[in-house]
């Protein structure tokens, strides 16, 4: 070998070893070619496990140069679906404690749950067609044997009506999304509304004309029904307050041979939406939208967490990927053992951001309000220890609760008819998890959950700009920006 080769390649070698001795956290891992510092702040809402941060608005911060441990990648040209809202179920009982406030104290709670400037901005609401485990009372909305007598019962004209049209004068665009626990026991072969199922085929065209009445009564009263499931989780009965099983033959011949017709006829345009039910049995409506007939009149599958893991929706999607994924109900309660934010956090990845991450397009949880006794309950035969997304007090007062924050992550930013879009990283840590959107407006939404047992240093990217930050373990950012 010739000198001037072998100091060519001992010179090759210093500038390899030079190059891999520098620290890599200097290096940003995915440099912008042009690199823009744009005009105008990051806006930050902040939760931390020890309760100094509550979704809690932080200072701006500025697009930058700085360099993050690794970077975020937002793509807006790669979306998904197009969101309806995050929210929680008006039950009677939370209707009931809510319209028992005085003007004093009803204002305030309802701007703060509903009003996404001055609150968290819920828009999606689901209500009980009749009586539920929350409940004053039992009762459907037809308890005589005629379906001509069909009407408004007066528990919910008293609170529930009354309630909803509080809500509609704060956010005039919130969807509705309505579930019996059980129809008119008249209707049942036990003729009782706990426990028990439809007589059969001589009560099916009353059953389905039951929810056709129902949309037009609540459209009578300026309140437009969203969507429907035709019974809260049909595979679930007792006696102990109102259920109904429902096998999914039942569902879906109602909906093909009765509903889905009936709506079409009276120019119905209210979703319905099947199963509503756990992620542990995903043949149910993987066999209603299995039949050509049933599946043009379903926009999609509404899920609950109590068994199962949303890793259920994928299966379906894959199947049948032209219909939409609704997450309908979850509880927070008695149950849960963690701190109240880790609690928070545990919901947040394992429900709402698996779902969403999966397509669905709403995520709601259980009661909106419950009292200091995580009531009232309708009997003492269903959940006694659920718990509400505020509690109200005796004095009228009330206590904003882990679901409060769970959702004011997501509904305060992510509005109506937003679309996910796609977010990446090459190395991001375990234990971390992002959601991201676009909202109508332009903005752009990332929610990131750090539970890696460190504080992360990262950079978000989208386009040439970029912006960075330094989050804390167990913590949960939103950040909003143009």
């Amino acid at each position: 070998m010739s000198q001037k080769s072998a100091i060519s390649i001992l010179f090759i070698v210093v500038l390899l070893l030079i190059h891999s001795c520098k620290d890599p956290v200097t290096q940003d891992p995915d440099p912008d070619p042009n690199p823009v510092d744009s005009v105008g702040d990051v806006n930050l809402w902040l939760t931390t496990d020890n309760e100094v941060h509550l979704h809690q608005k932080q200072l701006p911060i500025n697009f930058s140069r700085d360099i993050g441990n690794f970077t975020i990648v937002l793509d807006t040209t790669t979306t998904y679906q197009r969101m309806d809202g995050f929210g929680a179920a008006l039950t009677g009982s939370s209707a009931f404690l809510i319209n028992q406030l005085n003007s004093a104290d009803r204002t305030p709670l309802l701007e703060d749950l509903f009003d996404a400037k001055n609150g968290i901005g819920i828009n999606y609401l689901r209500i009980t067609i009749g009586s539920s485990d929350f409940s004053i009372g039992t009762y459907s909305y037809c308890d005589n044997p005629d379906i001509n007598t069909f009407d408004i019962p007066e528990r919910d004209k008293t609170d529930l009506i009354p309630v909803l049209r509080q809500i509609l004068a704060i956010n005039p665009d919130i969807k509705i999304l309505a579930s019996p626990w059980s129809a008119p026991a008249w209707m049942k072969a036990n003729n009782h509304m706990n426990g028990g199922s439809l007589k059969g085929k001589e009560v099916y065209n009353d059953f389905a004309e039951y929810f056709v009445k129902y949309i037009k009564a609540f459209e009578a009263e300026g309140i437009h029904i969203e969507a429907i499931t035709l019974q809260n989780e049909p595979m679930h009965e007792t006696n102990g307050y109102p259920t109904m099983k429902m096998l999914w033959q039942e569902q879906n011949e109602i909906i093909r041979d009765y509903l889905g017709p009936k709506f079409v006829a009276n120019n119905i345009t209210t979703k319905i939406i099947i199963w509503d039910h756990n992620f542990d049995m995903s043949y149910y409506p993987m066999n209603i939208l299995n039949d050509p007939v049933t599946r043009q009149f379903v926009a999609g599958t509404g899920w609950h967490g109590y068994g199962g893991n949303a890793s259920a929706i994928d299966l379906l999607q894959e199947k049948h990927p032209d219909k939409d994924v609704y997450f309908t109900e979850q509880s927070g309660g008695g149950w849960n053992t963690d701190t109240r934010m880790g609690n928070m956090f545990w919901y947040m990845k394992e429900f709402l951001m698996a779902s969403v991450s999966r397509g669905s397009k709403n995520f709601l949880m259980w009661n909106l309000a419950l009292n200091e006794k995580n009531g009232p309950t309708t009997t003492t035969g269903g959940c006694q220890n659920c718990r509400g997304v505020v509690t109200i007090k005796i004095d009228g007062k009330y206590q904003r609760n882990e679901e409060y924050y769970l959702l004011g992550h997501f509904a305060k930013t992510v509005r109506m008819n937003a679309l996910r879009i796609k977010n990446s990283s090459t190395n991001w840590p375990g234990g971390f998890t992002v959601s991201s959107f676009m909202n109508t407006d332009g903005s752009k939404v990332v929610v990131v959950l750090n539970r890696s047992g460190a504080k992360q240093k990262y950079s978000i990217r989208i386009a040439n700009r970029k912006f960075t930050y330094d989050q804390y373990n167990e913590s949960v950012v939103t950040f909003k920006f143009k």
